[in-house]
């Protein structure tokens, strides 16, 4: 009878995974929120509409540290939807605690103090999403189980996001992030490199910060020992 009553409300119950970028405060705070400004200023609207977990285990923070990160983060209009690593009796009902489970994948970083960087297991690759259109401004691509393939452009505004590798085919104008579930063998391959920002695995590169030899060019990107290696293709 129950399970009559459940097929007759039209209530439907299904799980969907969505890509969060997960942000992890390092001492000093101010100093990192300084890099968070820096990060803002180079990529702009990099965090807008973006949901973002906030992880404050490496902080350790009090109750009233905790409320003034997540403050601080608001007044920069980035939108907190769940906090992990603190006492969940601390957060505001609005926002969701996140129990232990598997480690979020990063999809940025910021420089400064990091953490020892862990063994981690590649992401597992189930195929790739091939896009034959240009990304346009305002479009994400977020592949998170292989690697994207665009044949054609990707815009300034636009963003592919892939649990693998990316390749764009032809110009990148926009924003790659590659690796972003946990990944750092992830590759960016590009046939024209003008790009507003890449990431692979949580470590990134922003325009202002890019050689600029490197523009106009077919590239390849990887990482190792945590920063990003660019290679010009011959």
């Amino acid at each position: 009878m129950s399970l009559a009553l459940a097929a007759s409300s039209g209530i439907r119950l299904a799980g969907r995974s969505f890509l969060a970028f997960v942000l992890e405060p390092m001492p000093p705070v101010a100093g990192w929120l300084d890099d968070l400004d820096a990060v803002a200023r180079q990529s702009l609207a990099f965090f807008a509409n973006r949901p973002v977990v906030l992880n404050l285990a490496r902080l350790a923070p009090d109750r009233n540290e905790t409320n003034a990160i997540i403050d601080a983060l608001k007044i920069r209009n980035i939108r907190v939807i769940a906090v992990e690593g603190v006492d969940p009796a601390w957060l505001d009902p609005s926002l969701a605690p996140l129990g232990s489970g598997k480690e979020s994948g990063k999809v940025v970083d910021f420089p400064g103090a990091r953490a020892p960087a862990q063994p981690r297991a590649a992401a597992s690759s189930r195929g790739s999403s091939i896009i034959d259109r240009p990304v346009r401004s305002g479009q994400t691509i977020f592949h998170p189980e292989g690697d994207v393939i665009v044949l054609g452009s990707v815009s300034s505004g636009a963003e592919v996001i892939a649990g693998g590798s990316v390749h764009v085919y032809g110009t990148l104008r926009g924003r790659a992030l590659a690796g972003a579930t946990g990944n750092p063998g992830a590759l960016i391959f590009c046939r024209k490199f003008q790009a507003e920002l890449v990431s692979i695995d949580g470590s990134y590169m922003t325009a202002e910060q890019t050689p600029p030899d490197l523009i106009g060019k077919p590239v390849q990107i990887r990482l190792k020992n945590d920063a990003i290696v660019t290679d010009i293709l011959d």
